[in-house]
């Protein structure tokens, strides 16, 4: 008999939840809101309710489903302990216990990027590759990286988070974690934002971005696609400093394939093509050729990628 899986993403605003097939054919999504109050305490409840809702509308029974896998934003140990997620407001939990109790599946948990990274992998961008790096293009910037098929989460979960990568330690602005030089603060939408303004200071050029009231990354990179030569200038900076990133990750775990998606990503290729143009300079010779991609899942990613760490984890 046909055999089931849920692949669950938790965000800050919505749970993302997808019903799929064991061969991963996604039956049925959607998504219901995250309850963050009283420090997400109800999250699991809601997220099991759901689940279990689910299987009764869709007169599925417990021996037919495969489990339940999980993306959750923080780091996720190899016990399912989630050291803390301040978007949620877990401090700490052990999610993989708390849901197995909950709704008396088998659950796997991981990191939530590293977890889009593997849905994307699976059946996305990276589909028939072997190894890759996703990143991912947002408020921040985060990461999953994938080797002979498997996400490296690192010792203690923090595995991919190329965001905190340092680029210029001499920078004086601070990121959002407090220090100075990361990615973040170049190649995220807000780093954009902030690159544009920094060109405000330092040239008196027209542009349309300086009359727009609360600026915002797309319109960045809708006045660049429109030939505004500031807009360009600070769309080329970004894909300076993501080559260099880049390049740098190429250097330790050598992909095949850099696939790169979030919200920004929706600039396209145009987007891309700002990183291709400067990724291999100043690189080892083996590392100048690897494909650098847009994603293909969109939010969908988490879903897919949660469902394939469900499945690896019975392998």
């Amino acid at each position: 008999m046909a055999k089931y899986l849920f692949g669950i993403d938790v965000g800050g605003t919505t749970v993302k939840c997808g019903l799929f097939m064991e061969n991963g054919e996604l039956v049925e999504k959607w998504e219901i809101p995250t309850e963050t109050s009283d420090k997400g305490v109800n999250i699991p409840t809601d997220i099991a309710e759901t689940v279990l809702s689910k299987m009764a509308q869709k007169n599925i029974q417990n021996n037919d489903v495969l489990g339940i896998g999980m993306g959750v934003p923080g780091p996720v140990l190899a016990d399912g302990t989630v050291g803390g997620c301040p978007n949620l407001g877990w401090t700490k939990i052990n999610i993989v216990e708390t849901m197995a109790a909950l709704t008396g599946l088998h659950v796997a948990a991981g990191n939530d990027a590293n977890v889009a990274a593997l849905g994307e992998f699976w059946k996305g961008g990276g589909k028939g590759c072997q190894s890759a790096v996703f990143v991912t293009l947002g408020t921040g910037v985060g990461g999953g990286i994938i080797v002979d098929g498997k996400v490296i989460p690192g010792a203690f979960g923090c595995g991919g988070e190329i965001g905190h990568m340092v680029l210029d330690p001499d920078e004086p602005d601070a990121c959002g974690c407090g220090c100075h030089g990361h990615v973040e603060q170049y190649a995220s939408a807000t780093g954009v934002v902030r690159l544009a303004k920094k060109e405000f200071k330092t040239t008196a050029e027209d542009s349309v971005l300086r009359r727009i009231e609360n600026l915002t990354a797309r319109d960045v990179w809708e006045a660049a696609k429109s030939g505004d030569s500031l807009a360009l200038r600070v769309t080329d900076t970004f894909g300076k400093y993501l080559a260099q990133t880049l390049g740098i990750i190429a250097s330790v775990t050598d992909p095949e394939i850099f696939i790169i998606g979030g919200g920004m990503a929706k600039a396209g290729e145009f987007l891309v093509d700002c990183v291709r143009k400067h990724y291999g300079k100043n690189l080892f010779a083996p590392l100048r050729d690897r494909k650098i991609v847009l994603a293909e899942f969109g939010n969908d990613a988490g879903i897919y990628g949660a469902a394939k760490l469900l499945l690896s984890s019975i392998a």
